[in-house]
């Protein structure tokens, strides 16, 4: 891919992932967040996390199925970061419109809360990960190491799904969609290392 051509598509993905929190932006200054902004808020930045992290996921299988679209992982790394950016939001969120900074409220709602007890556990194996996003802690843990590290993106991405459904009321559907997709996310990842292993021993049969 041209260096021009790169840079236009992360320009676009910046503008792309920074919509969610322009809504928001909006919203406040036009006092137009709904019956309850603190809900909103809540709610539009822990979904922003859950789809970043989805489509950052989503990545390595496209790669794997469409070759020409290997290029997409260098967006993987810009995904995974605004996802925990969002995350955090969604957490400060919590801690300044819910808690109010409150240390005892938040410790009684983690421990008594499984909702809230199981988005924390999210947000902390997320933590790492953006701390080692760089080149550098790549070239210090070793590619092995960095990517076992890494894989705990699909437990804090379960934890977050489990989350949100615990969230929702019950009969509330909402999260089944993104559900359903990471799904299908899980399962394709196997399979087409199956294929690539297939393909692999017919060439050499």
């Amino acid at each position: 891919m041209k260096k021009s051509k790169l840079i236009a598509l992360k320009i676009l993905t910046w503008v792309a992932c920074l919509i969610p929190l322009a809504r928001l932006a909006y919203g406040a200054a036009t006092n137009n967040l709904g019956a309850d902004p603190t809900e909103t808020i809540t709610f539009m930045t822990g979904l922003a996390a859950l789809r970043l992290l989805v489509i950052s996921l989503a990545i390595t299988p496209l790669r794997k199925l469409l070759p020409r679209l290997s290029s997409l992982i260098k967006f993987r790394r810009l995904l995974g970061l605004f996802a925990f950016f969002y995350a955090s939001l969604h957490l400060f969120a919590y801690i300044g419109l819910y808690s109010y900074f409150d240390p005892h409220a938040m410790v009684t709602d983690i421990l008594k809360r499984r909702f809230i007890t199981v988005g924390i556990a999210a947000w902390l194996l997320l933590v790492p990960l953006a701390i080692t996003s760089t080149a550098g802690w790549i070239r210090r843990l070793g590619g092995k190491r960095w990517n076992q590290l890494h894989k705990l993106v699909y437990l804090s991405v379960c934890l977050g799904l489990l989350h949100y459904w615990w969230q929702v009321k019950t009969g509330v559907l909402t999260p089944l969609a993104i559900t359903i997709i990471m799904a299908i996310l899980f399962i394709a990842r196997p399979v087409l290392d199956w294929l690539k292993r297939r393909k692999a021993s017919a060439r050499a049969a």
